[in-house]
């Protein structure tokens, strides 16, 4: 299968891309920069690791570069993971306009262009695919400080669940995964009292494993997973 993913750099996008390639599957991957750990994936997989520097800001550009230039329409899409994201956080009154503009940007406005030349590519190949956007516990769970990025998830969750009824149809189907706070970039500006007080809120009393919510990707990618569609699967370690 091809696919597509943003974000793989780091993290979750980088974990997520290891594991597909791991099983056989090709992956055309964009980030705004190549990290160490990307650039030796690219040696390792030569063939089947393809990569784009691209900044998800820049949504205007997305059709002629991603779609027309990089990956070409006459390549099939199987699936498509929208990992890549960024937080602002701060308590609501302090809000302000211009970050929280660029947040729904990179988070929101993106991933439905993305989305959209996606499906496009599906029914030009009459491929059966499978879409998988990156929500957060913070959604369901309310935290101090995340309710601008946490709007930004919620906005993705009703955007696939309406994605999935609308294609559902002709095989494409659309689910989020609710990730828990795990151990990455995007929360290392977290003391370690913060983090302590969010995984005590868990049943299992820890950060999610990468690795755990990686797999599960892949599995929603797969056929396995023909029948899972318009869904929000939770990989949180039972946040309460």
């Amino acid at each position: 299968m091809n696919i597509l993913i943003t974000g793989i750099s780091k993290g979750l996008g980088l974990k997520t891309t290891k594991t597909l390639l791991n099983k056989g599957e090709t992956v055309y991957g964009i980030s705004r920069s190549k990290t160490k750990e990307l650039d030796e994936l690219l040696n390792q997989y030569p063939e089947k690791l393809k990569w784009l520097k691209y900044d998800l800001s820049n949504t205007k550009n997305i059709r002629q570069t991603i779609f027309k230039d990089w990956i070409g329409l006459d390549t099939p899409i199987h699936g498509f993971v929208n990992n890549a994201a960024m937080a602002y956080d701060d308590i609501v009154t302090n809000l302000n306009l211009s970050p929280l503009e660029k947040m729904f940007n990179v988070n929101v406005f993106t991933p439905m262009m993305l989305t959209k030349f996606v499906i496009r590519q599906m029914l030009l190949h009459h491929t059966k695919g499978s879409i998988v956007h990156i929500s957060s516990i913070s959604v369901h769970t309310g935290y101090k400080g995340l309710s601008m990025y946490a709007s930004t998830k919620g906005a993705l969750e009703a955007f696939s669940k309406n994605t999935a009824r609308e294609w559902g149809e002709i095989g494409v189907r659309s689910n989020c995964l609710v990730a828990g706070f795990m151990e990455t970039e995007m929360s290392s500006t977290l003391s370690e009292n913060q983090k302590n007080r969010i995984y005590k809120r868990t049943s299992m009393k820890q950060a999610v494993d990468v690795n755990s919510v990686a797999e599960t990707i892949s599995f929603l990618l797969s056929d396995d997973a023909k029948s899972i569609t318009g869904q929000n699967i939770h990989v949180d370690n039972g946040t309460i």
